[in-house]
């Protein structure tokens, strides 16, 4: 889809030939003497339309403008969260087969956070998944034109939303993938092809190679399963090799049975999404390519299933990590944290300046937060402030919770240096705080994505986050800023 920003008011909206005209109208809107604005102004006098959020008048070519519907709708205070609201109410028009070309404008000054949703919302409003579908029916709309009269002044913050559009389609196409179109081996090939863009290369590791790598724990994952692990190595290069980089680790359990703990039955076919966090790792280096930021990213995702045959790990197994500590499997689907503590020691030959994993964790912390924020934790103040505050400024939320050292109390075994699972208390922290184990040698964040990563129900898909959050992040990383 083509994304475009440009300086409209009323007056210039009222000429700009399209199948669907969107005027966001906040409370605040002063009608004019031009065309549109007497008609906004007769809608709301009549009580046709009103100002309170999410009202949504329909007009089907009024001779006020020169698109063939035209939909009025309130966006309040004309917040971010008050026109993604106001997006999606208008989905049902913006995917209509009619529409190829839309136009989504402000009626007044657009607030800079506001605007930045604008191409997130319509791409999400709209995405249709096809890649399994024999006779697929794609999207249909085209070309989205975005009015503002005050664009020059938003226009930066507007062009890193097109950017990472292209990152959470990216991150929403292979997490949608069910697990037979989607093994370690095809994610393998989906990293590669990001090295046809400039400044990104990939090299992806099979089980010998990972093997030399002493990484016992991500191997006891993969044992279970007749598809070959990955180990999947993306670089950004966008700024001088002397600049340190920063590391995204993604969790890439293609499929998650549970293993010999094995899961019930009900909404397995789920644990497709278990690949989510190496699937926003994807889509942030997909977002890279467009925007081209002065820094160096590092992207690691350990790829495996994570399913039982006879070679299958087993509870009480102990094996022994890339790292040597030594770890008692507990219950084997606990695994993520297993193929995870292997790709983060794997980091610290990078000497980087932080690293973040990014993994569908926890149900614990999808019971605690539900599927509004992702779950954040880290020991350093600074690391964890700054991506609580892209979170904030990008609109895909976290939460930091705590990371107390009483909570790795119950990971102490007789049998080994750490077990993989505490009791169920806390479950999201004690996962968290087995990961730390591996951290001591870099600053360290980790983001549990276990309710925010996709929707069950009707709904049932991919989300694409926390794309938006790593691209915010990565962006305020860039030196000098």
């Amino acid at each position: 889809m083509n994304f475009e920003l440009k300086p409209l008011n009323l007056v210039a909206l009222a000429n700009e030939k399209a199948d669907l005209l969107v005027l966001l109208i906040a409370q605040d809107f002063k009608p004019g003497k031009d065309e549109l604005s007497i008609l906004i102004g007769k809608a709301l006098k009549q009580g046709d339309f009103s100002a309170k959020p999410g009202t949504v008048l329909a007009l089907h070519r009024p001779v006020q403008a020169n698109a063939a519907k035209v939909l009025l709708v309130a966006v309040g205070e004309g917040t971010a969260r008050q026109v993604r609201s106001a997006i999606t109410a208008c989905a049902g028009s913006l995917k209509a087969p009619v529409v190829k070309k839309a136009v989504i404008a402000f009626a007044g000054p657009a607030r800079e956070d506001a605007v930045r949703v604008v191409p997130l919302a319509v791409a999400d409003a709209t995405y249709v998944y096809t890649h399994t579908k024999s006779k697929p029916e794609g999207r249909q709309l085209q070309k989205v034109l975005v009015g503002a009269s005050n664009a020059s002044e938003i226009a930066a913050s507007f062009a890193v939303a097109v950017g990472t559009v292209a990152g959470v389609e990216f991150a929403k196409e292979w997490a949608n993938r069910p697990a037979n179109y989607a093994t370690p081996t095809l994610l393998g090939q989906a990293a590669q092809s990001l090295a046809e863009f400039a400044k990104i290369s990939c090299e992806v590791l099979g089980p010998k190679e990972v093997a030399k790598l002493g990484m016992g724990s991500f191997m006891a994952v993969a044992q279970g399963s007749d598809e070959p692990l990955r180990f999947i190595v993306l670089k950004y290069s966008g700024a001088t090799k002397a600049q340190a980089p920063l590391v995204l680790v993604g969790k890439g359990i293609t499929f998650d049975s549970g293993g010999i703990s094995i899961k019930p039955a009900a909404e397995m076919d789920e644990m497709k999404f278990d690949m989510s966090g190496a699937a926003s790792v994807l889509g942030t280096f997909r977002t890279l390519a467009e925007l081209k930021p002065a820094i160096n990213v590092i992207g690691l995702i350990p790829a495996c299933e994570n399913l039982l045959n006879g070679k299958a790990v087993k509870p009480g197994d102990v094996v022994t990590s890339m790292s040597g500590q030594t770890i008692e499997i507990l219950n084997t689907d606990a695994e993520g944290r297993l193929v995870l503590c292997d790709a983060l020691t794997y980091a610290e030959r990078f000497k980087p300046t932080a690293v973040v994993d990014i993994a569908t964790l926890t149900g614990a912390c999808m019971v605690a937060l539900g599927g509004v924020r992702s779950g954040l934790f880290s020991s350093k103040p600074a690391l964890a402030d700054a991506l609580f505050k892209a979170g904030e400024t990008s609109g895909d939320l976290c939460w930091q919770l705590p990371l107390d050292e009483d909570y790795a109390d119950g990971l102490k075994t007789n049998f080994a240096d750490v077990a993989n699972v505490a009791g169920r208390a806390g479950g999201a922290i004690t996962a968290a705080k087995f990961l730390q184990r591996f951290t001591e040698k870099f600053d360290w964040a980790h983001l549990d994505i276990a309710g925010t990563a996709w929707k069950g129900g009707a709904a049932k898909g991919a989300t694409g986050r926390p794309v938006p959050l790593l691209v915010e992040f990565v962006l305020s990383q860039v030196a000098g800023k």
